[in-house]
């Protein structure tokens, strides 16, 4: 259009600044917990001013928000086209299952963020994060030979993934992540079968 204006691309040093930030930011985390992630902390631990770290996220809640963001892309570029089993060419069943890992590391990873976030409220079911994620799910469930809306049965297969259920499972329950992926995966397959 003639009237919009152009969009400049991204600088390199932006870009640079964004990468740093975001991996100082992850590894606060990773160490210290989500709790720890100021803003301050983040500059210090990227090497950069405080001011940049404001100017390109706003706010702490911003940051957080390109955290899970940049996460969820990587796992959404995985799936859509990476290579298999958790991208196209793989068994449906290979898949899935290999989704559904992927997507319990990330909650894993991610956990305090999302929590914090509040990445389980009801409304987070309708964000399109979570709508791609259950349309991708009841895709392969229809590959499996699941018939009917499946909708059901889709949010039925990713709940045991969501963020506050992996909460529960780790610090109420006191399973590890290997032995939730473990046991998720044997639902997975016992549903499959029983089918």
């Amino acid at each position: 259009m003639a009237n919009e204006p152009a969009v400049s691309p991204e600088r390199a040093d932006a870009a640079r600044n964004r990468r740093l930030l975001l991996a100082a930011a992850k590894s606060l985390i990773d160490s210290q917990g989500a709790a720890a992630v100021t803003m301050d902390a983040v500059a210090r631990a990227a090497g950069v001013g405080k001011g940049t770290v404001f100017r390109r996220f706003g706010n702490r809640t911003g940051l957080m928000l390109a955290l899970l963001d940049h996460s969820e892309s990587d796992l959404q570029q995985a799936f859509l086209s990476g290579p298999e089993p958790l991208g196209p060419g793989a068994a449906p069943l290979d898949r899935l299952i290999a989704y559904g890992r992927a997507r319990l590391k990330m909650t894993v990873d991610h956990l305090d963020i999302l929590l914090e976030a509040g990445a389980d409220q009801p409304d987070h079911l309708s964000h399109p994060v979570w709508a791609m994620s259950t349309m991708h799910v009841r895709m392969l469930l229809a590959e499996l030979g699941f018939a009917g809306r499946l909708d059901v049965t889709a949010h039925a297969v990713q709940a045991p993934l969501m963020a506050v259920t992996v909460r529960h499972l780790l610090d109420v329950v006191g399973m590890s992540p290997s032995e939730i992926a473990d046991d998720w995966e044997s639902m997975v397959r016992r549903l499959v079968s029983g089918y």
